[in-house]
């Protein structure tokens, strides 16, 4: 190999691996050269590990596909980062701001990333762009203030995302409209002041958000109408905000308590409004009846207007007093009517359903601030029927019944069937039927023919007879034997039946039965 070969598979090596240098510097022939062998294994082996898989930060620790680089205080990410991982671990670092070019190159497998306690008060619009698979992400206990429109682009497939821990004041519409498929959202501890709706609402938002915790923030008023939407909802939890304990709250924590609902239901002692607090007068029980509240159904005709009192409510609403009724399509409340709207409520607490449809029928229920606790047996709901009661009501029966009352009737019908073809062929086909012949006797009775084929009278007399049904097979016999000759029975007869069913299906007249009690 020449000087010229030797010095351009040098630069190639170099180029190619950072440290192919200073192993080279180790390996000279005669103190001037490379060893053309030793360049060439060198070679081999970077173009068969390549630097993303190959080497691993000395500072971090590269175990299968995780890599953890937690405690080291980096401010910024090493370059040399290798791209394998399904977990990449960078907490407790020193890490402030989160550019779009913060990290070196894709991560195309990454599913975890934790940058949990740092100082990062900053993160630029598609900042999380080169990890599209990511599925949970941590960004707790960091110092973000604001979260700006379009940080968490291309995070499709997220379904986990920490911000607790936080000093976030406000949440910018479009902040969370790239993860479609978001469904734990934790906000806790942070200086919220208002609720977030629009993960709910706008474009964009998460479709399957079950959990979302904003405890220990700074939220005084909620959007109760909202909330009373979302109840479905597997949790949202608000425990431990300065909220104001209005007629509205009151409403709703009361409903959540009968619904069972469990973010109130495990955190009660952190909720206000409770026996020992909440509003004054204008919440009064004098406006709600001190009766058990009883489920009751209302029907209405198609294009008919409809009237349902609020279960328990006895007069006016009074002051700031609201009643909200929960409908199987939308909330309304006895405080925004419009005269034109299909469904309103009157300030007494009345629903009135106008030129009702058929959609409207189903379970309603009536959100007030009762100031009493409920029995399990009570109900605030009602059930609404449009069209004829009965046959609305027993539709699903009455088509069930017929299908029942059709099914048994084929069933019998074939049964009947069957049982007919049966007797047929035990009249029938049974393996011989035995024609009389002129001295008394049989013929045409083969070999180990059916004794029922015979009739009573072919017996001979001194056999005992018996009522139950036996079966007896006799030894083959020559058909043109002599007619004359008397059979002989290859075996004794005597267990054997002769009551036979006749061909004509009747018992031979005169024939005298002998009772089983005496047979043998």
């Amino acid at each position: 190999m020449n000087q010229l070969s030797k010095e351009f598979l040098i630069n190639v090596l170099t180029r190619m691996c950072p440290t192919a240098s200073k192993l080279l510097g180790k390996i000279n022939v005669g103190g001037s050269c490379c060893n053309p062998v030793a360049a060439a294994l060198l070679l081999s082996l970077c173009l068969g590990f390549p630097r993303s898989v190959a080497t691993c930060p000395p500072y971090c620790l590269c175990t299968s596909d995780i890599i953890s680089c937690s405690g080291r205080n980096l401010s910024v990410l090493p370059f040399d980062l290798p791209g394998y991982a399904t977990r990449l671990d960078l907490s407790h670092n020193a890490l402030t701001v989160l550019p779009v070019d913060w990290i070196s190159r894709p991560f195309d497998r990454l599913a975890t990333l934790v940058l949990s306690r740092n100082s990062i008060s900053q993160i630029e619009a598609n900042a999380f762009a080169v990890m599209p698979h990511l599925l949970h992400l941590d960004l707790s206990s960091n110092q973000l203030t604001v979260l700006n429109s379009s940080i968490f682009t291309g995070l499709k497939e997220l379904k986990e995302l920490l911000l607790f821990g936080n000093q976030i004041t406000q949440i910018n519409p479009g902040a969370f409209s790239d993860l479609h498929s978001l469904q734990r959202l934790y906000l806790s501890g942070n200086k919220l002041m208002a609720f977030p709706l629009g993960l709910y609402w706008e474009p964009g938002s998460p479709r399957n958000l079950t959990f979302l915790d904003l405890s220990y923030n700074k939220l005084s008023v909620v959007p109760v109408q909202n909330l009373l939407s979302l109840t479905q909802q597997d949790g949202i939890y608000l425990q431990e905000n300065p909220l104001v304990c209005d007629c509205a709250l009151l409403a709703l924590l009361e409903y959540w308590m009968w619904k069972q609902y469990r973010p109130l239901v495990d955190f009660r002692d952190e909720y206000p409004c409770r026996d020992d607090s909440g509003p004054g007068s204008e919440c009064s029980q004098q406006v709600v009846l001190d009766m058990p509240l009883e489920a009751q159904t209302y029907q209405v005709e198609p294009g008919k207007w409809l009237r349902v009192p609020c279960p328990g409510f006895a007069s006016p609403a009074q002051g700031g007093l609201v009643v909200f009724w929960v409908t199987p399509k939308t909330v309304v409340n006895s405080s925004t009517n419009d005269p034109d709207d299909h469904i309103i409520v009157f300030p007494n607490g009345t629903l009135e359903i106008r030129s009702a449809v058929m959609e409207d029928s189903g379970m309603y229920g009536c959100v007030t601030a009762r100031r009493r606790h409920y029995d399990p047996s009570e109900s605030l709901e009602v059930s609404i029927v449009v069209g004829n009661l009965s046959s609305t009501s027993t539709s699903g029966l009455a088509h069930r019944s017929g299908a029942e009352h059709f099914n048994t009737a084929f069933t019998t019908l074939a049964s009947c069937v069957v049982s007919i073809i049966l007797v047929l062929l035990y009249l029938y086909l049974t393996p011989c039927r035995c024609r009389e012949s002129r001295g008394g006797g049989t013929r045409g009775c083969g070999g180990r023919a059916i004794i029922l084929c015979s009739d009573p009278r072919e017996v001979e007399s001194g056999q005992r007879r018996s009522n139950g049904k036996r079966v007896a097979f006799l030894e083959p016999q020559t058909e043109d034997s002599d007619i004359g000759v008397p059979k002989t029975p290859a075996m004794n007869l005597g267990h054997v039946t002769t009551e036979g069913i006749l061909k004509n299906g009747s018992r031979t007249v005169g024939q005298a039965l002998i009772d089983p009690a005496h047979v043998a």
